[in-house]
């Protein structure tokens, strides 16, 4: 459960959210000698301001495949190349794409709450296989199932507590 919550945490960190921030890029693979490579390993990302991101490509002839790598990922950003150097100005969002984003986060959360329901339900199957197979008494699957109840509980509310802090972060203009 710990896993599925840093996943949406991972998630939510690629999410736009009007200012600039270096995690945006993190999901971008650039093509670079034929091989799919993370573009934090092939260029150091800064951002000097709230609206700018600046890439520092350290190779000059994976420019292009880095440049080529924005335009085709899904966020809309247009690249301006200065020698070994990309620049990304991030436009204000506008209300219609913060609704957009907010159902795009709301999805996301959603989903790691499918994983974690089926991880309790896997859970509870084992416990009940552990019983029928006579390993454990029926008051420590009782016992069990209550804490396992618990930690589904927290997984829930820590879910819940990164989509509200994500979706406060959106909607502040």
């Amino acid at each position: 459960m710990d896993k599925a919550i840093g996943a949406l945490g991972q998630d939510l960190a690629g999410v736009r959210a009007g200012r600039a921030h270096p995690a945006l890029l993190e999901r971008i693979r650039v093509d670079y000698y034929g091989t799919a490579t993370p573009l934090q390993q092939v260029a150091s990302v800064t951002a000097p301001d709230a609206r700018t991101i600046v890439l520092q490509v350290w190779d000059k002839s994976a420019v292009s495949a880095v440049e080529k790598a924005i335009l085709k990922s899904d966020l809309g950003l247009t690249p301006q190349v200065d020698g070994a150097s990309i620049r990304l100005n991030l436009p204000q969002l506008t209300a219609e794409r913060r609704t957009e984003l907010v159902r795009h986060v709301r999805k996301l959360g959603e989903d790691q709450r499918v994983v974690v329901r089926n991880l309790r339900r896997d859970a509870r199957e084992q416990l009940d296989r552990q019983e029928k197979a006579g390993a454990v008494s029926t008051d420590e699957v009782k016992r069990g199932g209550d804490e396992l109840q618990k930690v589904t509980d927290r997984a829930m509310e820590q879910v819940a507590q990164l989509i509200e802090a994500k979706e406060r972060e959106i909607t502040a203009v």
